[in-house]
């Protein structure tokens, strides 16, 4: 059974970066479709971007050219690169991975249903 683990979160101050990770175990990574999804206190659960598979990526507007998502099958591992963060962004980050090969429609912004593998989240707090 696939198994999630985040690392990497903290705090920053506004314009500044931060990366997490996302470890997983008792599986091979490389056949899932990895998504990062933020909580904000007092807000639902929102997807930020997606990484399909094959390495395709999805990402919701508010986070277009400032995040990046990759993957390393090799390390078991996906990362979130976060520049340029905000205010808005905090929120403690998820990874969540869904056994589909495929890709996503164009657009595509991650939903916390087509995802049933989660991990345990990290908080990011961007505050001056």
């Amino acid at each position: 059974q696939l198994q999630l683990v985040e690392s990497g979160g903290g705090l920053t101050q506004p314009g500044g970066s931060l990366r997490v990770s996302c470890v997983a175990s008792g599986n091979r990574l490389e056949r899932y479709a990895i998504s990062w999804f933020r909580q904000a206190p007092g807000k639902e659960r929102e997807g930020v971007a997606c990484i399909s598979a094959g390495g395709q990526t999805y990402y919701r507007d508010s986070v277009k050219g400032r995040f990046t998502a990759s993957r390393d099958n090799a390390k078991n591992t996906v990362y979130l690169q976060m520049n340029d963060l905000l205010p808005s962004d905090t929120g403690v980050y998820f990874c969540a991975a869904d056994d589909y090969a495929g890709i996503y429609y164009p657009h595509y912004v991650p939903v916390v249903a087509d995802f049933n593998i989660w991990g345990q989240g990290i908080p990011v707090t961007v505050s001056s």
